[in-house]
């Protein structure tokens, strides 16, 4: 006979939130919170708070699930479960690589190791830096475009590449049906980059919707228009913010695309959307599954019904790469990737690791479809669609970040629309805000960036890569790259170590056995070397005279005090009037503010959440002073 009902860990006592609670105070007592503190809901002090305001809770009950018609079902409206009903169970994700090159040979080179290898369409960069557009079919020689769409990037050049694209398209037989791709039409994503005037802007977007509504009666599998939010993104914008903007460009387009002469329904199908995924993992499923549900109430305001399910193209973020320890970009890409695809993006492109360095290599691009490769065949991420469906925390967020988006859109239509807030530059302001408050969690070592912020490695061996082209300057939107800060700092350091044969030196004066300075004196080691420093130690001391003599071997006048807080109350005092004595021209401790530590000599603190950067840049004034 059949079993009944199996009931797992019946022989249990059943838990309940309060009983999750009463254990969460209790280690947080041990941690140090006090009664007062912890009287309500101790998991609150868990919490932490997004860029756009969103509370993150630790624990997540049905309670917190969004009313149903919120998700909906895969494929159908507000298509936040996917814009397709399958999915991409039979057929994965479209695996697209970004070529930049200058070179059509080289590039048509990369291209076909591309293509036999797994990448499945292309994206290519023309313009000034990169490809002309006369370089088209020799960098494509070869290339089944039937098979393997191109997706252009050509700025300024976007109408003649296309023309010369969909000529290529011709010369090769292809009939016009069976043309693939993306013109890359998008005015207002280029002048977000550049800066173009509100006279220019308009008009090009008048160009570029005259244009993609004749090709779009011609080529009824071709997309024209491109709505990037990468510009906003690499601005140091929030998640809401990115979104908002990209509902908004996608609106504006609709309108000109309509004035052109398209239906509503055409011009929706015109559109792809390109969006950035990053290492936070939750943040970039939530992303994708709220912005298909924006653009599905789009599309049910103007009329298009069951058909607006959001087309995306989701991109490792460029401005998450760091130049020190690069090797770790590989796993970031992995992240974002694996984000990309559980949130049901159509097309995903990875950054090449090396990026940040330069100009990327068939090894670096090897690495980036590989990850995609891995994701797709070896651990068959698209053979379930949805996987973080149902998740109470993902579907939380999910509608959170759909509320503020959408606040973020119709503040940007309300003022006049998103050509008009990038032309009067207060989108830019309120982006420069998002930034502030991002840069200053940087800076805190808050927000962490693993081999840069945290555990850098000195001794790691550059990587040689050849420049790319420095971005002439203009009045589009800046490019923020969140290790950058640091990065400079250990540029300086590097500098040092090319003029002297010696990095420039911290020495750490460790108070007592090694059991009772080892914690503090790896939390400053850990930040002095995000500087560029070298932290030799006193190593285990007896006494203040013995930590003297160190230092007096170091023959470094920086120094940091680092010890238990007993080791503190007997000597941190009279160490660090001795060590100004001894000619310390900065005398720095791993721990809380003390004013009588101040008193006698300190004249840094470090701990957790002091703001890294201006202890660092302290330090190389100091340095830098004396030269």
């Amino acid at each position: 006979m059949p079993p009944g009902n199996l009931e797992l860990a019946a022989e249990f006592p059943g838990a309940g939130e309060q009983q999750w609670q009463e254990l969460v105070r209790g280690v947080l007592a041990k941690a140090g919170y006090s009664a007062e503190q912890l009287a309500d809901a101790p998991a609150q002090l868990l919490a932490t708070t997004s860029y756009d305001g969103i509370t993150i809770a630790p624990l997540y009950t049905e309670a917190d699930r969004p009313r149903d018609a919120s998700v909906g079902l895969p494929g159908v409206p507000p298509f936040v479960r996917g814009a397709r009903p399958e999915g991409g169970v039979s057929t994965g994700w479209d695996v697209r690589a970004r070529h930049t090159g200058t070179d059509p040979a080289e590039v048509n080179k990369a291209v076909l190791a591309d293509l036999e290898n797994g990448v499945s369409s292309l994206w290519l960069a023309l313009g000034p830096d990169a490809l002309g557009v006369a370089d088209l079919p020799a960098a494509l020689a070869e290339v089944l475009l039937d098979l393997a769409p191109v997706v252009l990037d050509a700025g300024q050049d976007t109408a003649r590449a296309a023309a010369a694209l969909l000529e290529l398209n011709a010369a090769r037989g292809i009939p016009d049906s069976a043309v693939l791709g993306n013109l890359g039409f998008d005015p207002i994503g280029l002048a977000a980059r550049t800066g173009a005037s509100a006279s220019q802007l308009a008009e090009d977007t008048a160009v570029a919707a005259t244009l993609a509504a004749r090709y779009a009666n011609r080529y009824p599998r071709l997309r024209t228009i491109v709505v990037d939010a990468l510009p906003y993104h690499d601005a140091g914008g929030s998640d809401a913010e990115e979104l908002g903007a990209a509902v908004a460009t996608g609106v504006a387009y609709l309108r000109a695309l309509t004035d052109a002469g398209l239906n509503v329904e055409v011009a929706a199908r015109q559109l792809e959307f390109r969006y950035a995924v990053t290492a936070d993992q939750f943040a970039g499923i939530a992303k994708l599954r709220a912005a298909r549900r924006l653009w599905a109430r789009v599309g049910e305001v103007v009329g298009i019904g069951r058909g607006a399910g959001q087309r995306q193209h989701a991109v490792s973020s460029s401005v998450m790469m760091t130049r020190r320890d690069p090797w770790v970009n590989m796993l970031r890409g992995t992240i974002a990737c694996f984000a990309a695809g559980v949130g049901g993006a159509e097309a995903v492109t990875v950054v090449p690791f090396d990026r940040a360095v330069g100009a990327d290599t068939a090894f670096s691009r090897r690495i980036a479809r590989n990850t995609q490769a891995v994701l797709l065949e070896e651990s068959h991420l698209a053979g379930v669609i949805d996987p973080a469906g149902g998740s109470w925390y993902v579907e939380s967020r999910t509608e959170r970040l759909a509320e503020r988006a959408w606040a973020v859109f119709t503040e940007l239509e309300r003022a006049g629309g998103i050509a008009a807030e990038l032309g009067s530059g207060a989108f830019a302001d309120r982006l420069a805000s998002t930034w502030a408050a991002r840069g200053a969690n940087i800076a805190t070592r808050t927000d962490p960036i693993t081999g840069v912020s945290e555990f850098p490695n000195l001794a790691e061996k550059p990587l040689d890569r050849a420049p790319l082209p420095v971005r002439a300057t203009s009045a589009g939107l800046p490019v923020r790259r969140y290790a950058a800060d640091f990065e400079q700092l250990r540029d300086a350091s590097d500098a040092v170590l090319a003029e002297t044969g010696a990095r420039p030196v911290v020495f750490l004066a460790t108070i007592g056995p090694v059991a009772a300075h080892t914690a503090r004196a790896s939390f400053a080691g850990n930040l002095l070397q995000a500087g560029g420093f070298d932290t030799p130690t006193a190593g285990a001391t007896a006494d203040v005279d013995a930590v003297l003599a160190a230092y007096r071997d170091s023959g470094s006048d920086l120094v940091c005090i680092c010890g238990s807080d007993r080791s503190y109350a007997e000597h941190a005092e009279a160490l660090a009037a001795a060590l100004k004595q001894a000619g310390a021209r900065r005398v720095l401790l791993a721990g809380a503010r003390n004013a009588a530590y101040a008193q006698a000599g300190v004249e840094e603190f470090l701990y957790r959440g002091c703001d890294a950067l201006v202890v660092l840049r302290g330090v190389w004034r100091v340095l830098e002073e004396s030269a």
